[in-house]
């Protein structure tokens, strides 16, 4: 069990974590998620010894044997596969026992060693090391090729392999799925599940995190703050949090705010000061709660881009390649308008070449590939990241690109890709990996493309980050072709799939789930993709997707902005509560200015009550299963408002009976029922309800005041006569009240 007790961690003057505590138990497996900065690297070097708390007590039961990737790799002359088995340590010594026994004559001292190594599973050790390495996505011939010859990505899964191949008790991986590809991180997946031991991950793929841990611990204010489940019921949890945490800091203000009226107006009186002096002390002992916060620190949409011809881009027997080399060869596909497409394949397939050849960088070797006039292409790439002139800051980058725009107005571009304040005015070469992604993602949305060509853009990108951009590619209008292995962007940002592989490019029809079987079953790859009756539906389910995108895009900005302006109110509300606390601002001589912030308080309480609620806004009426009572209230409300219609719907649910659906028209024509329908009449045991009168005869919900009247229907009741039926007389629409009808005598004449 791993136990952390009032921990105080630092890095320099600024504390990363403060008096937190966290326990995890052997063989669960926790997801460590927080914003970039938050301090999750250094909790990982604080595990493995490599720091010390500045206060606290971290306890790892001695025994456990730990496992983790190693973000740099000295040993470059090995090769691949002896790199990855020096992962495994216990192996490595029983090798050593082998040679030291072999090098005398003691024949037990021989048996002993080779029993060692058969214990540590040194005859299958080669097999299981190239079956990561396999795995990984190294090919069969390059498991003998020295560390030295792969690049950086390619190091960090050997790095990632020989963390694997070692038993450990405890298995710690930072950011393990940064350089893997969609295959190789559903790979990791399956062999994380199986994974006996404890894990501690770090990771911003919510979909990994979903499939992998069993819990998630959030580093947010200092804290240490754990939640079961995988990240998506860490969301839900969370939120669930924040609603109560802000609830309870609201009730904890008006009570403060009542107990301070009562000092500051008894303060002085003789006969109350011992009660304000008890007051004044209740207030310096109680705990104060914290408003909840949680606010991102990334607000940016994308601008409307300018419209192009149709289709964007033709492609007719395109042939890409490198010198002499054919990469992809026969492409014939049409990039159009509005298009939003997703490239899968495994590395190395030519979704890079591809997305090239679509920004102009890399030339057809042959066939032909027409462009639309008017064609503005955003392209972000990896390399661009190397390319941003590092001696300036990202505020001089963006104003290079933005002709005689205000200094100001870059400001507040740049403030909401969280650039602001010295960041945005310090050198690039200050800046983190995830910081100049930010900044590349800055520039090309300032030039308002409209097609947006994304070749991995969530790579160094924290969650709150990789949320903003989703949000902001679901409501830009152009064009987007993705390459990405972060499966929720690419769920919800893309309509279409194209497969790379093959040498060829073409439609890949059953999203991602077919994709990540056809990763499992490689056998299947050509039934499964290609189109025939499938592809009608997939154009059905594009067609759906963007029609639903473009009806919720205006409530979605119409949310966000009210939002961000009740989100004003509240924050100048609490500003001017704080200074209406004052017990100086009552003094005879302020007045003036205590009546000039009463009445700026009024005016903000008042656009606060006034400010429109989503759900008001609904225009489908709340489904009637909770009773007539509560329906019948909730109708009233409908009334009151105006919303006629609403009232009506749940009215006319309210009477089910046949009779009444059917009582103006059978009683202006006086006929009579059926059988079936005067028993269902004669049935009904509970009271219906007349419509308002506001609704009934102006057919308008009257503002103010209408209440919803009773009316019980009796057997018969309704007017409607038929054989059997009491009589009655029919129920005039100008007064819904029931007239009392004459007892019939049973007495015989």
């Amino acid at each position: 069990m791993i136990q952390l007790e009032h921990i105080t961690l630092r890095r320099g003057p600024e504390a990363l974590l403060e008096e937190s505590e966290l326990v995890v138990h052997a063989g669960q497996k926790i997801g460590l998620v927080g914003p970039n900065g938050s301090g999750k690297s250094s909790l990982f070097a604080l595990l493995l010894g490599e720091l010390e708390a500045d206060s606290g007590s971290v306890r790892i039961p001695a025994d456990w044997t730990v496992a983790h990737m190693a973000q740099q790799i000295r040993e470059l002359d090995r090769p691949a596969i002896e790199f990855v088995l020096d992962g495994d340590t216990r192996l490595r010594r029983a090798e050593q026992h082998i040679e030291q026994a072999e090098a005398g004559s003691d024949g037990q001292a021989i048996a002993d060693a080779h029993q060692q190594f058969a214990d540590a599973g040194g005859y299958d050790s080669r097999a299981r090391a190239g079956a990561l390495l396999n795995g990984l996505g190294f090919a069969a011939d390059e498991h003998l090729k020295a560390v030295s010859e792969f690049s950086g990505g390619w190091r960090i899964r050997l790095s990632l392999a020989r963390a694997l191949m070692c038993p450990s008790d405890l298995l710690m991986l930072d950011e393990p799925t940064n350089h893997l590809d969609l295959e190789t991180i559903i790979w990791l997946e399956d062999w994380l599940k199986r994974y006996d031991g404890t894990l501690v991950l770090i990771s911003h793929d919510r979909d990994f995190l979903d499939a992998v841990v069993d819990a998630i611990v959030h580093v947010e204010h200092k804290k240490l703050n754990r939640y079961n489940g995988g990240y998506s019921e860490f969301e839900r949890q969370r939120a669930e949090r924040m609603a109560l945490q802000q609830a309870q800091y609201a009730k904890q203000q008006r009570h403060i705010a009542h107990m301070q009226s009562f000092i500051d107006r008894f303060r002085a009186k003789a006969t109350k000061a011992r009660q304000a002096q008890a007051r004044i002390k209740a207030l310096d002992r109680m705990e104060k709660i914290a408003p909840a916060h949680a606010d991102s620190p990334f607000d940016f949409e994308f601008p409307e881009p300018g419209r192009a011809s149709d289709p964007l881009m033709a492609l007719r027997d395109v042939e890409l390649g490198y010198g002499e080399v054919t990469v992809l060869s026969g492409i014939s596909l049409n990039l159009s308008a509005g298009d939003r497409i997703g490239l899968l394949g495994i590395n190395g397939a030519g979704k890079s070449t591809m997305v090239k050849s679509l920004a102009g960088e890399l030339a057809p070797r042959a066939g032909t590939m027409e462009t639309s006039r008017n064609l503005n292409i955003g392209y972000f790439a990896q390399h661009q990241l190397e390319q941003i002139d590092s001696s300036v800051s990202p505020l001089v980058n963006l104003a290079r690109i933005a002709d005689n725009t205000p200094d100001q107005k870059l400001r507040d571009f740049l403030g909401g890709f969280a650039f602001s304040g010295d960041l945005a005015t310090d050198p690039c070469s200050r800046l983190s990996g995830g910081e100049r992604a930010r900044l590349v993602l800055a520039l090309i949305i300032w030039k308002a493309p409209n097609l947006l060509l994304l070749d991995e853009p969530t790579n160094h990108l924290d969650l709150e980050m990789r949320h903003a951009l989703t949000l902001a590619l679901q409501g830009f209008d152009g064009a987007v072709v993705t390459v990405s292995h972060d499966r929720h962007l690419l769920s919800e940002t893309v309509d279409d799939f194209w497969l790379v592989g093959k040498g060829g490019v073409r439609p890949f029809s059953g999203g991602l789930e077919a994709y990540r079987k056809l990763v499992s079953q490689p056998e299947t790859a050509d039934s499964t993709s290609g189109s025939g009756t499938s592809g009608g539906r997939r154009k059905a389910e594009r067609q759906r997707k963007a029609a639903v995108r473009e009806q919720l895009k205006p409530l979605t900005n119409r949310v966000n902005k009210l939002t961000r302006e009740i989100g004003q109110l509240e924050v100048r509300r609490d500003k001017l509560e704080k200074r209406l606390a004052d017990a100086d601002l009552y003094q005879a001589e302020r007045a003036a200015e205590l009546q000039k912030l009463l009445a700026e308080n009024g005016q903000v309480q008042q656009r606060l009550e006034s400010a429109p609620s989503i759900d008001a806004q609904r225009t489908d009426p709340p489904q009637p299963r909770m009773g007539q009572r509560h329906t019948r209230s909730i109708a009233r409300f409908f009334c009151a408002s105006g919303q006629a219609a609403e009232a009506r719907i749940l009215l006319d649910r309210l009477c089910r009976c046949a009779c009444a659906r059917q009582r103006d028209h059978r009683a202006r024509s006086g006929r009579g029922v059926c059988p079936s329908q005067r028993r269902q009449c004669g049935s009904l045991g509970r009271p219906q309800f007349a419509q308002c009168a506001a609704i009934r005869d102006r057919g308008l919900g009257h503002p103010q005041g209408h209440r919803m009247r009773p009316l019980r229907l009796r057997r018969g009741a309704c007017g409607l006569r038929g054989p059997g039926a009491r009589p009655g007389r029919p129920l005039d629409r100008a007064d819904p009240q029931p007239q009392p009808q004459p007892r019939r005598s049973t007495r015989p004449s």
